[in-house]
């Protein structure tokens, strides 16, 4: 292993592109999920209810709309229960972070769940080994943060590659010049940023990086902030 330099622009470089590695990019893989609906009125055209077609089709009707209704109902409760679980498994981790890593500052998720990436970068040992975005040391909550990530939401990696694209275009608009954009291959998205982190050329903590991301911060969808 690449002993970490001790500048603050390389260590930081090198602990977010270890932390794409170890969480980010699995869950950046898009799987399409295709669902097929069949006729749901095929059953309801019987010839021995044509003489009282009005009732019976409304009957039908209403029956497929409710029927809709719940599947509707259903999914969005299930997705609500998902989105809740990650929040959850998140303040896990961080409570973890806080207590068995020591990290007393580790602030709270985001309501959506993720972390907030530009409060985690503000307690920072510039000096560390990236144990802020790996788990701690000697990955004391490594099995909380991956039990987290478990439990993010699915993502459409070809809006989430459009997203870094669009916020590294804006970070160079913003006097990044080197930043680089993201790529996709077979489905996964890697994320862009700093070109070569074995030799930083961006100083993440310099007031100018930071109000250019500030100023591209909408570029990115919700949960991509800190992937690049």
């Amino acid at each position: 292993m690449t002993k970490c330099s001790h500048t603050t622009t390389g260590a930081t470089a090198r602990r977010r592109l270890r932390l794409v590695h170890l969480v980010a990019l699995p869950v950046l893989v898009f799987s399409a999920a295709c669902g097929g609906g069949g006729d749901g009125d095929g059953g309801a055209k019987d010839a021995g209810v044509a003489s009282v077609p009005d009732e019976s089709g409304a009957q039908d009707k209403g029956r497929g709309a409710d029927e809709g209704e719940s599947k509707e109902k259903g999914e969005a409760e299930e997705k609500g229960a998902g989105k809740s679980a990650f929040y959850d498994a998140q303040l896990k981790y961080v409570q973890c972070m806080r207590s068995k890593a020591g990290l007393k500052d580790y602030p709270d998720p985001l309501l959506s769940g993720y972390l907030d990436w530009p409060k985690i970068d503000e307690p920072v040992d510039p000096d560390g080994g990236g144990e802020e975005y790996k788990g701690g040391k000697n990955g004391v909550c490594v099995s909380e943060l991956r039990a987290a990530m478990n439990l993010e939401p699915e993502r459409d990696a070809q809006k989430d590659y459009e997203s870094m694209l669009a916020h590294a275009k804006c970070m160079r608009e913003n006097g990044m010049t080197k930043f680089a954009n993201p790529t996709m291959s077979g489905g996964n998205v890697m994320p862009g940023g700093e070109p070569n982190p074995a030799d930083p050329s961006m100083d993440r903590r310099s007031p100018a990086y930071k109000a250019a991301r500030e100023a591209c911060a909408d570029k990115l969808l919700e949960g991509l902030d800190g992937m690049q």
